[in-house]
């Protein structure tokens, strides 16, 4: 009969916090616990058998024993995919991070999420074998505020309910998706939306098969789609997502390289 302290589960780790010397709480994202938190000892030793399958954004199975708290001791672990491109380069590493970032922040503690826990394994899959890494995170961006109750109303204006008609729209957070031109009018703070950025962003939305994200798109509609989508995430959140920050220094220095 199986020990009902001790229990397994495959897991996505999305945060690492130091303690003491060696010690460390490791948050992880599961399939059917949700959010959950576990202890490592001396994680940060040389010797440590585990700390190469408990590396951030690396999909593993990991095994607990039960504590009196509300954090449980990690007794073994497994690496299932490290997703190795995203160790190998700091841009991809930094594109991960923001995932992980997004993910605790719209998930609570042990509460289950199925179909988030596989979108953000096929979007770290994505990050590591599609082109266009920009567009993979606008597609898990807006499936993650689908899944978190936030989706935003693309197809008719939020305020008057009509049909939006092919022109300059605007995107007002507050009201939580597009408005047309007159209603705008009325609103203290909004995106001005192109008729291409809107045709993405609704093609992204409508589609679970993350193939949307090979579209050909140019830097000035990337960015675009970017700051819309930052500004919306900044007004649910009331903060800066922290690596989305640090994002945009590293695209702007890769830019400059690149004129």
């Amino acid at each position: 009969m199986p020990d009902p302290r001790e229990y397994q589960t495959e897991a996505i780790v999305i945060k690492k916090t130091k303690l003491g010397e060696a010690d460390t709480i490791l948050t992880f994202f599961t399939p059917r616990l949700g959010k959950i938190q576990g202890f490592a000892k001396s994680l940060r030793k040389p010797k440590s058998k585990m700390a190469g399958h408990l590396e951030l954004l690396t999909h593993s199975t990991v095994s607990f024993s039960r504590g009196r708290g509300n954090i449980d001791t990690i007794t073994g672990a497994q690496t299932i995919n490290a997703f190795l491109p995203l160790r190998n380069d700091l841009w991809l590493t930094s594109c991960g991070l923001y995932i992980a970032e997004l993910v605790h922040q719209f998930t609570s503690e042990r509460q289950e999420n199925q179909p988030l826990f596989l979108l953000t394994l096929e979007t770290l899959e994505r990050l590591c074998h599609e082109e266009n890494k920009d567009l993979v995170l606008r597609w898990f961006e807006l499936h993650l505020l689908e899944s978190a109750g936030y989706q935003p109303q693309l197809k008719q204006c939020v305020i008057c309910h009509k049909d939006l008609e092919a022109t300059n729209n605007y995107f007002s957070p507050a009201a939580g998706g597009l408005l047309c031109p007159a209603c705008n009018l009325n609103q203290p703070f909004s995106y001005t939306l192109t008729v291409n950025a809107q045709k993405v962003l609704r093609l992204l939305q409508g589609h679970d098969d993350p193939s949307a994200v090979r579209l050909k798109i140019d830097e000035a509609l990337a960015h675009e789609l970017e700051n819309v989508l930052s500004g919306y995430f900044r007004y649910i959140l009331e903060r800066e997502v922290k690596s989305a920050a640090w994002l945009d220094k590293l695209r702007e220095q890769r830019l400059q390289l690149n004129r």
